[in-house]
């Protein structure tokens, strides 16, 4: 009988910007500094950053770093800039 691995569960915000040239989205994890990843259509963007945020994760794990459990690290919100 094989034993159930308990995961913890993390939940982040991840940004998704369109290329207006080359199509596809680039997307970051702002809670996750460096986490970034890219996909030729948004579905795609979405499963290359899961596993760009989980490679990250277990990265900072191993190194025994501190992983951010939340987002109360940065506010999202828009910005108007007159030029």
């Amino acid at each position: 009988m094989s034993k159930a691995v308990r995961r913890k569960v993390y939940r982040y915000t991840a940004v998704f910007e369109p290329d207006p040239d080359d199509g596809g989205f680039t997307v970051t994890i702002p809670a996750l500094p460096g986490c970034i990843s890219e996909g030729d259509t948004f579905e795609e963007a979405m499963t290359n950053i899961k596993d760009a945020a989980a490679l990250y994760l277990q990265t900072m794990k191993r190194r025994r770093y501190a992983v951010a459990d939340s987002e109360e690290a940065f506010i999202l919100a828009p910005v108007q800039i007159a030029v």
